[in-house]
């Protein structure tokens, strides 16, 4: 027994770490305990060394020097700020408008806001509480089937965690020890592809099911002219001026990729929101306006988040701001935005704080059990043993991506994604460098895999998130005064299932697709080293007189 036990020293740790999680013994303690005791059994059998624990005290202190980990709490704290100041009901209700009266119309203003709450908030809870609060009713309201309903509301909600400013990412980064910002503009495209697969799968659904996702009638829908007209002309011109504004700005420009989507649309926001303004003055001395009122409310809407994600990506993607910093104004232009709608209290950000502060000690806990079981598990070789596990695979890289991402999808089941992240991305990044795998593209496709993690029936934290804020039993609606079902468990379970096969899709398309990730990199140039050719000119120089000898 005692040969078999120092021959398996490594899976019996790992394996004893997944029993002692799904006995529901919390993350960091469970990883701190696991790492102490199988150093004690080491020691005993001669497989650890005791030298080994001397570094314990070092890498716990870098933990707390981590600088990048810093960008956690200010990335929270904005997201609490923003969700509880409202942004996220102005935006449902102005695009949920905007988008009424087509089919499936408000599905697509979930899965528009939830983009957006992603690239502002980066917290999940945010996304899907808010939004199961303020749209969940109207979507029962007018006749959506529930499960497609729920599956919208939590699926939009996750990708906070793939659309940076995500914590995830942050996490990922760490771990694999690469850049933020890498890890971010690396994300930016698969996240808005995402988003594009969750629209293209509720147009899917209105068109098969028409029933199942109605339009809103047309006495719901406000914002109209005097002549009855909405007025979507005048807000399609100004979109349009605006991306031809962006676009002008920056056409001979160097930059590519996310730098380029996300400049752009900086200097469109700056042409959409001065035109807003032009017309509201215009407006209040004349009386007349040359946008409709649909356009207006839509800007006066929309420029604040999208300047908000100029602040925080587009700083970090040009390099202008480190991820720490761009969290730093963030976290400010969210105080400033919810003062500027006058719904900043005291009250509020004492809450955003006390959350802000457990979310922060919760993974700086983890992390430190993770560095606890990381320290004993290269001690016995454990790194070794995982990496001539996953690189003996047959299929070289497409091999090893398929059966790893197997392997992290099954774990997703029982295992939140911070757990994920600190306990398996450390044992598999070595292995992927090893094969030669870009760490980053790397990232991205876990980070795309991890997030089933909030979807998966029956522990998907998003899934319980709704399931706190949907009806549980009949209740009456307060705008038609009708008696309304509940959503049952069942149809929240049964509502996340096509998201996360469409999920799955995503992994396949990052791993197929890697130009999507790859564009982080820049654009490299065409000239080949060896033709290069350094010519240094011959300078004569003049005699060197050093004057008569000194006595």
């Amino acid at each position: 027994m005692t040969a078999f036990i120092i021959a398996n020293m490594a899976p019996i740790m790992f394996a004893s770490l997944v029993v002692m999680l799904l006995l529901g013994y919390p993350a960091a303690f469970s990883l701190g305990a696991v790492g102490l005791f199988f150093a004690v059994v080491g020691i005993q059998l001669g497989e650890f060394r005791p030298d080994f624990l001397q570094a314990l005290p070092e890498r716990v202190y870098g933990v707390m020097n981590n600088d990048t980990l810093l960008a956690i709490p200010f990335f929270t704290f904005m997201g609490l700020v923003l969700e509880r100041s409202g942004m996220a009901e102005d935006l449902l209700d102005t695009i949920g408008q905007l988008f009424g009266t087509i089919r499936g119309g408000l599905a697509y203003a979930v899965i528009f806001v939830g983009a957006l709450l992603a690239a502002t908030t980066g917290v999940v809870a945010a996304s899907v509480i808010s939004m199961g609060l303020i749209s969940l009713p109207i979507m029962l309201r007018y006749g959506y089937d529930r499960r497609v309903a729920a599956g919208v509301i939590a699926a939009s909600g996750t990708l906070a965690q793939i659309i940076p400013p995500s914590l995830v990412l942050i996490v990922m980064a760490d771990q694999l020890g690469k850049s933020v910002g890498d890890m971010y503009e690396g994300a930016f495209i698969p996240g808005l592809v995402l988003a594009g697969l969750y629209a293209g799968y509720a147009f899917l659904v209105s068109m098969i099911f028409p029933k199942a996702t109605p339009g809103l009638p047309k006495e719901a829908i406000g914002f109209r002219e005097e002549g009855g007209s909405r007025g979507l002309g005048s807000l399609g011109i100004l979109f349009l001026a605006s991306g031809v504004f962006g676009w002008f700005m920056m056409r001979n420009s160097s930059v590519h990729g996310a730098d380029y989507v996300v400049l752009s649309m900086f200097y469109g926001i700056i042409f959409a929101f001065a035109v807003a303004v032009l017309n509201w003055v215009v407006d209040k001395l004349t009386g007349f306006r040359f946008l409709s009122k649909m356009a207006q409310q839509t800007t006066f809407v929309m420029v604040p988040p999208l300047f908000l994600i100029f602040l925080v990506l587009g700083t970090i993607f040009i390099g202008i701001a480190t991820p720490t910093e761009g969290g730093a104004m963030g976290a400010a232009g969210a105080l400033i935005l919810g003062a500027a709608k006058r719904r900043l209290s005291w009250d509020l950000i004492r809450q955003a704080a006390e959350s802000t502060a457990k979310l922060s000690a919760f993974v700086v806990f983890i992390l430190v059990g993770a560095r606890v079981f990381s320290l004993t598990f290269y001690g016995v070789n454990g790194h070794v043993w995982v990496e001539h596990l996953l690189t003996s695979l047959p299929g070289g890289q497409i091999g090893f991506l398929i059966f790893v991402n197997a392997f992290v999808f099954v774990l997703a089941f029982f295992l939140d994604f911070f757990e994920l992240a600190f306990i398996v991305i450390p044992l598999l990044g070595p292995a992927a460098e090893h094969l030669g795998i870009d760490l980053i593209w790397f990232g991205v496709i876990l980070g795309v895999n991890m997030q089933t993690s909030f979807m998966h029936p029956p522990f998907g934290f998003a899934l319980f998130y709704l399931r706190s804020v949907a009806p549980k039993e009949r209740y009456t609606d307060r705008v038609t005064g009708k008696r309304m079902d509940p959503v049952t468990t069942g149809q929240i379970y049964w509502g996340a299932v096509p998201f996360v096969v469409i999920q799955i899709i995503m992994v396949g398309l990052v791993i197929a697709f890697p130009a999507m990730v790859m564009h982080y990199k820049g654009v490299q140039t065409n000239i080949d080293p060896s033709t290069i050719k350094i010519e240094v000119p011959q300078i004569e120089l003049p005699p060197l007189d050093l004057g008569p000898p000194q006595k």
